[in-house]
């Protein structure tokens, strides 16, 4: 599955970047929100990843970065979720995630769920070593692995299915 989509690589400088970074913030925040409405949704959705891999992918690493920064720090200040304990790891795979899809979409110039799924492995697996660094305990650092699956998938085909949808705009 391959969509033809176009792309953009805003700077730090324009005010586009600021602007879709906005968007994606309020999407990362009010997912989370949904996820967890259900037992263990946030640990088993993932949702605060969606919006960064979308608003990376389509409109570059700054506006991926920003995302990837200001959701898990303004949903941990206004929700307390995620906890303080859980921030470092979570904002580690999230930076992560917005370099990986931005470089993958600008090398690409193309949405695939091949180039989804990969971004997704990278910022899971990179990650989860750095977490393991940081808490020291491997069970815990490779928790999005054994639970996080099914928001994965949701990552790749709902990322795939929004970036197909704006693929023109």
């Amino acid at each position: 599955m391959n969509a033809s989509i176009k792309l953009y690589n805003y700077n730090f400088t324009t005010f586009k970047t600021y602007y879709f970074a906005l968007l994606f913030v309020i999407g990362n925040m009010a997912l989370p929100q949904l996820a967890h409405l259900i037992p263990n949704g946030g640990f088993m959705l993932l949702p605060i990843y969606f919006f960064t891999l979308v608003g990376a992918y389509k409109y570059g690493f700054w506006v991926g970065l920003l995302t990837a920064l200001l959701s898990p720090i303004l949903n941990h200040l206004l929700f307390a979720m995620p906890p303080l304990t859980v921030l470092p790891a979570l904002l580690t795979k999230s930076v992560v995630l917005a370099a990986a899809a931005s470089y993958i979409a600008h090398k690409n110039k193309t949405v695939t769920i091949l180039n989804l799924l990969l971004a997704v492995a990278v910022y899971q697996l990179v990650g989860s070593a750095i977490e393991w660094l940081l808490v020291g305990n491997f069970f815990v650092a490779t928790q999005d692995l054994r639970i996080g699956i099914p928001g994965m998938l949701l990552q790749v085909f709902g990322g795939y299915a929004l970036l197909k949808a704006s693929a023109n705009a």
